[in-house]
């Protein structure tokens, strides 16, 4: 029984450590293949553009996968938050409101969510696959058809602009801002009430409703909180590129996920966490910047990063199921 009890243990040990030994594996094969790769600047631009943006909408999405659920209008916040932002600050509103309009407005997103999923009964996939579609045409409507709306070099503080640009103590605001919300939010999910109620829900749902705890007042919370972590990726964005582009907000969405469910085979259960999830995005954004530095084109970058999901899924939850 004990050499069972111990092979059972290596196998699991075997299956969280997939993660750490795909990021060894991948980081040394590009800092094999493109010799640009472990240059300063690349790195440096590897985490503040290919890592801090996913990292922040991948770290909301943890949060509607605890919860037992999916948020597929996860872009919608992100696109409605820069757009309030755009539009607060071209209608002569100090930058400090338009920022609070951004917040605010990718909190409706998680409203509208959750009262499709607390109030009117639809599961988290559809209830987010149609504000998906509505949050896509809204977008079209209100700017003629997809039309970028730029803000002026003028209208933008330093102030505002260093949070796309700028760095504190040689690290890139992105990224500080990133790590800043991975390390709130693994708080909130693992140490407080909410969070760990919220993991109850994803677990079983109907154990935390008959123990009395309002379960449609916590999961519609729950998607306010994704809304305005999103909104916070929206205005990091915002201040980057300095304008808002209609629906860019869903390239971060299968990305997002991916990281997020690639970060479970890191935890003992399998479960959804924040540290796991920060992970899968840092071993998304490598494979992102390697191939890219390996002069394959878009669509094979793709591939690659589908493939190694793959990989990494397998790797991670094949040993416990023989185990």
């Amino acid at each position: 029984m004990a050499t069972k009890s111990l092979s059972r243990n290596v196998v699991a040990l075997g299956g969280r450590s997939a993660l750490f030994i795909a990021l060894i594996c991948v980081f040394s094969l590009f800092a094999s293949l493109a010799p640009s790769f472990l240059t300063p600047s690349n790195l440096t631009s590897l985490l503040a553009n290919n890592f801090s943006l996913l990292a922040i909408v991948a770290v909301a999405m943890t949060f509607a996968v605890a919860s037992g659920g999916i948020d597929l209008s996860i872009g919608a916040a992100i696109d409605f938050s820069s757009f309030a932002f755009v539009s607060l600050v071209l209608t002569g509103h100090p930058v400090s409101i338009a920022a609070l309009g951004g917040l605010a407005a990718g909190a409706l997103v998680g409203a509208f969510n959750g009262l499709l999923i607390s109030w009117a009964g639809l599961s988290p996939f559809l209830a987010t696959l149609g504000t998906l579609f509505v949050g896509r045409s809204i977008q079209q409507l209100l700017t003629n058809g997809g039309n970028p709306i730029y803000l002026p070099q003028n209208a933008i503080p330093d102030s505002f602009r260093a949070i796309g640009h700028g760095t504190i103590l040689g690290i890139p605001v992105p990224l500080v801002i990133a790590l800043a919300t991975a390390a709130a939010a693994a708080f909130v999910l693992s140490q407080s009430r909410f969070g760990r109620v919220v993991v109850a829900a994803g677990l079983q749902a109907d154990i935390v409703r008959y123990s009395g705890l309002p379960l449609r007042i916590i999961l519609a919370g729950t998607y306010v909180l994704i809304g305005v972590i999103a909104a916070v990726a929206g205005l990091v964005l915002t201040s980057t590129v300095t304008v808002y582009v209609p629906n860019s907000g869903n390239a971060f969405l299968l990305n997002s996920i991916g990281a997020a469910f690639i970060g479970t085979t890191i935890h003992t259960h399998a479960r959804p966490n924040i540290w796991g999830t920060v992970l899968g995005v840092l071993l998304l954004a490598i494979v992102a910047n390697g191939l890219l530095l390996s002069g394959l084109n878009f669509y094979w970058q793709q591939v690659g990063t589908g493939t190694l999901i793959f990989l990494v899924l397998a790797l991670g939850f094949a040993p416990r199921k023989a185990g």
